[in-house]
């Protein structure tokens, strides 16, 4: 018979045992790197003894679609590195279930690929960094990571690098092994710990995993639910670092829609540079940039009164941009990049906007200093009304405490060579006004525009509680007073609850023309309060991850504290265990108007006039089919009033993957508004269907259709891509514009460009 001691002696034991094993991989838990002893075959066949003998990052945890088991498929991860590579390696387990690769293509779809990556964050201050990821088919995808990766935006995939991989697939696992350059990458030589998360995603299982213990509601690759790699080795000393980069372009056109008809072919050469200043810190140049293998915009159709942001694709102004990006809120940025070589044409599409040269000075100073200053210089262009324009934008971070940090910014734009008797060449509102001068009205130029502004944001170190502040201020040849902006906003989140709340404020006269201020021209002047509330249910049955309610709220006021908008949204969301979601929502809005517009044609219908009050209802859905499906569909819907009438709205996206060597995709957008008859009955639509094929993981053919009858016009867009070296491309791009009656060619162009990246 066993004595009381011994039992109360062996239970003891079992809780030390068990509590060991379930407090392991907690956020901060430490992984040693070893230098190499030896070479290091990129091979996917872990029997270097290096290996063998390196720490291991396993026990990992599910992060989703519960966050309290350990991973049922377990997940192994290793470091080591030599003078010139960064070397990680990954021993996924696995049954035969097919792995779900949605493409070959570079820098894929995170969330509709099983993949398994790292970030790492060299600066050590948990708020910056890069990460890398690999599929089971060795697609590789990396990018940058600002603000610690607590949210979805944190996460950029339009930085490109050069990195090596090899992946090979077993019964019962696929093994990845990846080498980094170390000169791919900015890092500080001295420092003996870097931030580093490693997770998981099982598409086939609807599954996320990862090395550190992490709770549902935040991300798993984030730096608060990090760990730390502690070298035991002195990491290798930065070398000269000088990347070159030129290209060749050969292009020809015909535009159709001049008297005489044009027809231009040309040839030619330009080079981006990256250099390392130090370890950390890199100059980006370029001359004479071309941009034409940029994927082509989704166009929209804007039923708002406000400009719609699209996104920045371009690769120079991508790695620490964020700087300028956050700097803010999405109301009022005082810097966007897409203001730099880019402006709408009168088709209202954006064509490029010759920029001369390029330079720009970003990276980390330390571990608590981080900066980004640009300069470009963009030639004149008077058929869309823009003079030779020189942007200046810099920006200084100072962290501090553990996620938290403070940056001021300032943005220059300056016109150059511009007299007021230019006002029939250069005709942009951003360069002439009308101004009141005593009793007269005189055009005046503006010459220079400039923000200075000034952001805080702070997080908790368990990422609960999140607060940022803006102020900004403008200078112009217009305004000397009333040109502030501001914000102050707050989170709060939990395992089931989280709200939000903010006040932003934009004076009448505050002018950032090389930022975003949508509602520059609508409101004179606005003040906004907006909040949201979520309450999340973890439901005890298969079918069902979690599900629940929110509530939205947003109100705006003009000077004179007179409400112009009104927004409130009440709504519910589902999680399915099979990965597809559902939300439902009831809307209700009221708008005074402000300013007079027409939603259809000015010449046949009636418009909305200035001070006019509208009140509707409306109710909305979307539904995202399961990913996991060949077949995958999302489709949204809303009906209700829309101002003095009502309006159907059906959207979404119909999308079949022939795995993983194409994808056959439908994008579409239709409006039945049904307005009073002298305001306008209309049927609005956008239909872009879309073919991606993926031969190789080298060889890209993309061809991209979009029909939008708002604009009246069929485009055409054909990208085919030959990644013939690592960051090194052929491009062959050809695009051209249709009237949509006969088909009649508007416009059509040809380029031809080769890129080659070339390491000094």
């Amino acid at each position: 018979m066993v004595n009381k001691p011994t039992i109360i002696l062996l239970f003891s034991v079992i809780l030390l045992a068990f509590n060991a094993g379930y407090s392991q991989n907690l956020p901060g838990t430490k992984l040693h790197i070893k230098k190499a002893k030896g070479t290091i075959t990129l091979d996917a066949v872990l029997d270097e003894p290096d290996w063998q003998t390196a720490d291991v990052a396993d026990n990992w945890y599910t992060n989703y679609p519960v966050d309290t088991l350990r991973a049922p498929f377990q997940t192994e991860a290793r470091f080591t590195f030599d003078d010139e590579f960064f070397y990680a390696s990954f021993v996924c387990y696995d049954d035969e279930t097919p792995d779900i690769v949605n493409s070959l293509r570079r820098d894929f779809n995170y969330d509709l690929n099983d993949n398994v990556g790292l970030v790492i964050g060299p600066y050590n201050d948990k708020l910056n960094g890069f990460f890398f990821v690999i599929t089971p088919a060795g697609v590789q995808l990396e990018g940058t990571v600002t603000g610690g990766g607590t949210n979805g935006d944190s996460f950029s995939a339009f930085w490109d690098n050069k990195w090596y991989s090899k992946v090979i697939r077993h019964s019962d696992k696929w093994i990845a092994e990846i080498a980094i350059p170390f000169k791919s990458f900015r890092y500080k030589s001295g420092i003996r710990e870097w931030n580093i998360a490693i997770d998981r995603w099982e598409l086939k299982r609807n599954r996320k995993s990862s090395w550190i213990r992490t709770p549902i509601q935040f991300i798993s690759a984030s730096f608060p639910y990090g760990g730390q790699l502690v070298w035991d080795d002195p990491i290798p000393p930065a070398k000269t670092n000088i990347s070159f980069i030129p290209y060749l372009t050969a292009n020809t056109s015909t535009d159709r829609e001049v008297d005489p008809i044009a027809q231009n072919s040309s040839f030619q050469a330009g080079f981006d540079a990256k250099i390392a200043v130090t370890p950390s810190l890199n100059l980006d140049l370029t001359v004479n940039p071309d941009f034409s293998q940029v994927e082509v915009d989704d166009q929209i159709i804007n039923l708002t009164r406000f400009e719609f942001q699209f996104p920045e694709r371009r690769q120079f102004f991508l790695e620490n941009s964020d700087l300028f990006d956050q700097a803010g809120f999405p109301s009022a940025r005082p810097f966007f990049s897409r203001r730099v070589g880019l402006a709408r044409d009168s088709s209202g599409l954006f064509r490029q906007v010759p920029i001369l040269y390029g330079a720009r000075l970003s990276g980390s100073l330390n571990k608590k200093w981080r900066l980004n200053v640009l300069n470009m210089q963009t030639r004149e262009d008077a058929s869309i009304g823009l003079p030779a324009q020189n942007y200046t934008v810099a920006a200084i971070q100072r962290n501090f405490w553990a996620q938290s940090s403070i940056a001021l910014s300032f943005v220059n734009k300056q016109s150059l060579g511009v007299e007021p008797g230019d006002s029939t060449r250069f005709f942009s509102d951003d360069i002439f006004r009308e101004v009141q001068v005593g009793n007269r009205t005189e055009l005046r130029p503006n010459t220079y525009n400039r923000v200075v502004s000034l952001d805080l944001e702070m997080l908790s170190k368990d990422s609960k509680w999140y607060h940022s502040a803006f102020i900004g201020k403008s200078f112009d040849d217009f305004n000397e007073r009333q040109n502030y902006s501001g914000l102050l906003f707050g989170r709060y989140a939990t395992r089931t609850f989280s709200a939000f709340a903010g006040f932003n404020f934009i004076n009448e006269f505050f002018n950032a023309e090389a930022g975003f201020v949508p509602s520059i021209r609508v409101y004179p002047g606005q003040y906004s309060f907006f909040a949201n509330m979520a309450y999340q249910i973890f439901p005890k049955t298969e079918s069902i991850i979690r599900m629940g309610p929110f509530v939205d709220v947003s109100q705006t006021y003009i000077l004179g504290w007179t409400n112009t908008d009104q927004s409130y949204s009440l709504g519910y969301q589902f999680e399915f265990n099979n990965a597809s979601s559902l939300e439902m929502s009831f809307n209700h809005v009221y708008q005074r108007l402000t300013n007079s517009f027409n939603l259809l044609d000015p010449d046949q219908f009636t418009g909305f006039q200035e001070g006019e009050e509208y009140d509707w209802n409306a109710f909305s859905i979307e539904y995202n089919s399961n990913p996991r499906k060949k077949f995958f569909y999302r489709l949204s819907s809303s009906y209700g009033g829309f101002y003095n009438g009502e309006n159907f709205n059906l959207g979404g996206e119909l999308s079949y993957r022939y795995q993983p060597y194409g994808n056959v995709a439908l994008r579409f957008d239709f409006n039945d508004l049904r307005l009073p008859e002298n305001y306008g009955q209309e049927q609005l639509f956008l239909i872009g269907p879309r073919i991606d094929l993926t031969f190789t993981d080298k060889i890209f053919l993309t061809t991209y259709v979009q029909y939008n009858n708002v604009l009246n016009n069929v485009n055409l867009n054909a990208r085919f891509q030959w990644r013939y070296q690592p960051a090194s491309d052929l491009f062959i791009v050809y695009t051209e514009n249709y009237l949509p009656e006969d088909f009649g060619s508007k416009n059509r162009a040809l380029v031809l460009k080769l890129t080659y990246w070339l390491n000094l």
